[in-house]
């Protein structure tokens, strides 16, 4: 019975996140039809974080006061309200209010999801119930976009089908959910804001992260147009499901690394994964783009990911609240400031210029954090031979 409720809660984790990138593969043809540039639907993409961050800061505490299922109801409900927003009204607003939406959803589900699926599995180890909760929430990440590329494939539409299929399957998961079990002990004594903190070197891993989901954030928000220009914005879905779907194939791999080495060998991979990305996009060559966004995913979901959040709560003890919610905090500013900015140079200069101009941060960005968290741990191995 535990295992059939754990595998109910991981199709409703998998539906919220199944949202989040229904409508990447449209970007690029709902602004051209409402007559705007990347920019605008760079802004447009980003609201996503808008959503997520009150949350995250501010109602970290809720869960002990409602409970966790209805934190998970409420969250299919914005991703089902999201996605019919889009089919009623489909334009580069609408889609905005979408992504707020959807961000405050992901945001509530974040906070529930492996505690509640924890409570569904007591008994067996924890780490089970933490595979259950990655799996399905990275598988979501990508397939809503694979899907809706796929529909894209047969006919160019702003409201394709696999939106319809999606409200169906939404509909079948708040059903699931709510037959589940909720034992939250709920209590109205617990801070509701949690404001980020970062103990030494945790920042470091914050870095990391920021550059690793900017690359997220600039392929499924920017890519499409890049596609657009060769005809294969229908692709892009499949890209998006690259980048955001196969890190959890490494991340087996990175558990063996130190969170330092697990990170530092994501930082590595990241700029050539990057490079192939933009040669692929730019030269028209698809094989190249679905290579290097497996590669990318390596590094932003497998490595960095997994060994940057390991090596936060490794430093905070008992901060560790504060220092997940900073970890996060970097992550989502990566997702959002550098896609808008490169978003708006593409209107003024170009692809080609635009992303090159991405590309040279980027390379910087590796270099300089590489070289802090090696500094960091020269600076510990020297405090511990003083203690």
């Amino acid at each position: 019975m535990n295992r059939c409720n754990a595998v109910r809660l991981s199709f409703a984790l998998c539906m919220i996140t199944t949202a989040v990138n229904l409508q990447a593969p449209l970007y690029d043809v709902i602004a051209t039809r409402d007559g705007l540039g990347v920019g605008a639907s760079t802004i447009a993409f980003a609201c996503y974080v808008a959503g997520i961050m009150p949350v995250l800061l501010g109602l970290n505490g809720l869960a002990e006061r409602v409970g966790r299922k209805p934190l998970i109801i409420t969250a299919l409900l914005l991703s089902f309200l999201a996605t019919a927003l889009t089919l009623i009204a489909p334009s580069l607003l609408a889609l905005g209010v979408a992504r707020f939406l959807l961000g405050i959803g992901t945001a509530l589900m974040s906070a529930v999801a492996p505690i509640y699926m924890q409570m569904l599995l007591s008994g067996e180890d924890k780490r089970i119930a933490t595979n259950y909760v990655t799996a399905s929430t990275a598988l979501g990440f990508g397939l809503g976009a694979a899907i809706t590329s796929l529909f894209m494939l047969q006919a160019t539409s702003v409201a394709p089908p696999s939106l319809w299929l999606y409200l169906c399957a939404a509909a079948l998961a708040i059903v699931m959910v709510a037959t589940l079990p909720d034992h939250t002990v709920k209590t109205s004594q617990g801070a509701m804001l949690r404001l980020p903190r970062y103990p030494h070197g945790a920042l470091y891993y914050g870095l990391a992260i920021m550059l690793a989901w900017a690359v997220v954030g600039l392929v499924i928000a920017i890519l499409p147009s890049a596609l657009g220009q060769h005809g294969l914005t229908a692709w892009s879905g499949f890209a998006t499901f690259g980048i955001c779907s196969c890190g959890v194939l490494f991340q087996p791999w990175a558990r063996r690394l130190s969170p330092r080495n697990a990170t530092i060998m994501g930082l590595l991979i990241l700029p050539l994964a990057y490079a192939l990305i933009t040669w692929g996009a730019l030269q028209g060559q698809l094989t190249a783009v679905l290579v290097g966004t497996f590669a990318a995913s390596s590094a932003c979901y497998g490595f960095i990911y997994l060994g940057g959040l390991s090596g936060v709560l490794g430093i905070s003890e008992s901060l560790s609240t504060q220092a997940s919610a900073g970890y996060f905090l970097m992550a989502y500013l990566g997702f959002s400031l550098p896609v808008i900015t490169t978003g708006l140079l593409i209107d003024a200069v170009g692809h080609t210029a635009a992303l090159t101009l991405f590309g040279a941060a980027l390379l910087i960005g590796v270099i300089m954090v590489i070289g802090l968290l090696l500094k960091t741990s020269v600076y510990s191995e020297v405090t511990s031979d003083g203690n």
